[in-house]
Parts: structure tokens; C-alpha cells; sequence
């Protein structure tokens, strides 16, 4: 069974988790909010995390998270790889 078929945002709205307007308007981050506990209720949260990571970019919530947290999550990932990469060999 795909991830995707236990996922319960299945049987809500999907328009609850692409929201319109400013990232900092009072109605949007009320409804990021709805749809992040939608996401934290999910049993497969870390797949759809996942696949939203190596999907990018992806617009909306996935995985409890946001376009922009997304972004940062993979800045910092690349960041760590790029300081090991940079060690000296001990």
C-alpha cells in the first residue's frame, strides 16, 4: 500500500492546505495552522515529509510543514554536507 492511501488528509478539504494570501495574514496562518494539525494527527507524516523534501519545490503543506520551512530544512541539510565534506580526513 502506498503511503498516500493511509494518509488522513484524504477525506478533508484540499484546499485547507494550499493557502491564498500573505504567509503573515491573520486568516492564513489560521488556516497553516488547521492544516498542520491536520498533518501532526497523520500516521504517515515523516513519508509525506519526505517526499515534499524530494519532490521540491512543492507549493502547500506537506508533512506539517510549509513551502518555506521546506526551503529551510534543505538549506540546512546542504549546509551540514557541505561542513563534512569539508573536514580533513583524521
Amino acid at each position: 500500500m502506498d503511503w498516500h492511501e493511509s494518509a488522513i488528509c484524504q477525506g478533508t478539504d484540499p484546499d485547507l492546505f494550499f493557502p491564498v494570501g500573505s504567509a503573515s495574514s491573520g486568516p492564513t496562518l489560521i488556516q497553516i495552522a488547521e492544516a498542520k494539525a491536520v498533518c501532526h494527527r497523520c500516521p504517515v507524516i515523516d513519508q509525506c515529509l519526505s517526499w515534499a523534501l524530494d519532490a521540491d519545490p512543492v507549493e502547500g503543506i506537506w508533512g506539517g510543514t510549509t513551502e518555506a520551512e521546506r526551503r529551510a530544512m534543505r538549506r540546512g541539510s546542504a549546509a551540514r554536507a557541505g561542513r563534512a565534506a569539508a573536514k580533513p580526513a583524521a
